[in-house]
């Protein structure tokens, strides 16, 4: 006969009791095939992130956000300040990114690459483990008396755990200051230097509170994402799950009429943020699958088949078939089609200087003087290579609309470093009799070593014009 799925009760959230007072979670040590994979995936994230700031591509870091200095390295590829815009393109990418996968795999993101996921199990739980011992010792040591060893080992995981977010902050820091200023700043005396030390600070002591108190509280309080899950997913996504058609009634093993479960707790035991995955699918789950790994342990020493908790749709776990085509992955494919398109065409319009021959906000639209008509303009340029570029500079308005000659005084040529900028005078004179015929003012402009030119266009302005 099939077993109904058992209702969802109520209960407070893992880590917190029902009159909102904190339960001390000290998560059980876990292997198997997925610890063993989130290890790997730790590891190779954090290399990642220190090695970032230090992996040198065309002689600049992988990334490296000069905001002293409004430019910004990713990967080879030099943007300025004029470039921000593309920023909306890869927070869309990211957003469309974080849906589609969401919608298919669940909150794999939270259980295997968040960077709170990774520096807290794969970092400070470790630390904690090394000092204080195993979950079981440390959860006993809470509730004695306290001793002149607890408290030692606690202020020697405290000053580790310190030290660990000094770290992290300055590789962070790193990111926005080059290496050698870094080391500058670390070697010196921190007046020479107070917004760097003060973000240096503020980002510490952030982390350290999150690593050695707030932990699983970030993922209930503070990040939406697990709010926003129910928006995301739906009954064909994957996710952590307990088969209760299977598991259901719960027992001993030795009991004949219980189901699988034998009602050990060790899902419960091992989970980081103390929720009971047999209650059903909840906010509180990071998908990280050490309930996974605990349950097929213990279904292999009793002899049973693994997967009474595996990753599965809702749909498959109350006895249906998944569909893995579905109206939600269409309207996310499109999108991404549309964001690739889009991105594509915004960088092929990613220009190797900016050009803008504007009018100065001060002063007279024009002037007459010595039988000429006067027109001041300015020509700022940026140079949004990562090296020296020469700029030619062309007067283009004879022949260009304009029945008598524009003499125009400005260089021929005007040199920028990298990222370098300027604003060029430009004096627009035609004679006042062949004013009132005089159209634009036509400058050509060319970026030697980039081989990329443009013409720019402003109204020469005349009485009675």
């Amino acid at each position: 006969m099939k077993r109904s799925l058992p209702l969802i009760d109520e209960r407070g959230i893992g880590s917190i009791r029902a009159d909102g007072s904190r339960v001390q979670l000290h998560p059980h040590e876990v292997t198997g095939r997925y610890t063993t994979r989130r290890n790997v995936i730790f590891a190779v994230l954090i290399v990642v992130y220190v090695a970032l700031p230090f992996v040198q591509i065309g002689g600049r870091p992988a990334v490296f956000l000069d905001v002293l200095h409004r430019r910004f390295y990713l990967f080879g590829a030099a943007f300025n300040a004029q470039d921000f815009w593309l920023v909306f393109f890869l927070l869309a990418g990211a957003a469309l990114v974080l849906l589609a996968v969401t919608a298919i795999w669940g909150r794999v993101w939270c259980g295997y690459a968040c960077p709170q996921t990774v520096f807290l199990e794969g970092l400070a739980r470790r630390i904690e483990r090394w000092v204080e011992g195993p979950a079981s010792v440390r959860a006993k040591a809470d509730r004695g008396p306290r001793t002149a060893q607890l408290v030692a080992r606690k202020m020697l995981k405290h000053v580790l755990f310190l030290a660990l977010s000094l770290f992290l902050a300055h590789v962070l820091l790193s990111y926005f200051v080059s290496l050698p200023s870094l080391w500058q700043m670390v070697t010196g005396s921190p007046m020479n230097h107070p917004v760097a030390f003060g973000w240096m600070i503020g980002i510490s002591g952030a982390i350290y509170f999150d690593l050695g108190f707030f932990r699983e509280q970030l993922c209930f309080i503070v990040c939406p994402y697990g709010r926003l899950q129910s928006t995301m997913m739906d009954s064909d996504t994957q996710v952590i799950g307990y088969d209760a058609l299977r598991g259901e009634p719960r027992g001993k093993a030795s009991d004949p009429a219980a189901a699988d479960c034998v009602d050990c707790g060790r899902c419960v035991n091992v989970c980081p943020t103390g929720i009971d995955i047999r209650k059903g699918l909840q906010m509180e789950c990071i998908a990280c699958a050490a309930c996974v790994d605990a349950c097929d342990g213990v279904m292999k020493k009793v002899g049973r088949p693994e997967g009474l908790i595996r990753y599965d749709s809702t749909r498959s776990l109350e006895g249906g078939v998944r569909r893995f085509s579905r109206g939600r992955l269409a309207l996310y494919g499109g999108a991404t089609l549309l964001w690739v398109v889009g991105f594509s065409y915004a960088l092929s319009g990613h220009e190797s200087f900016e050009a803008n021959l504007l009018r100065p906000q001060t002063g007279s639209a024009f002037i007459v003087a010595d039988g000429e008509v006067l027109n001041v303009l300015e020509l700022h340029l940026v140079n949004k290579l990562d090296a020296p570029q020469r700029f030619r500079l062309e007067n283009r308005s004879t022949g260009s609309g304009n029945r008598r000659g524009m003499r125009l005084e400005m260089p021929s040529e005007v040199r920028l470093g990298p990222g370098g900028s300027r604003t060029v005078r430009v004096v627009a004179r035609v004679p006042l009799a062949d004013a009132s015929n005089a159209t634009d003012t036509r400058i050509y402009v060319e970026g030697v070593e980039a081989s990329e030119a443009r013409v720019l266009h402003a109204r020469f302005l005349a009485p009675g014009g």
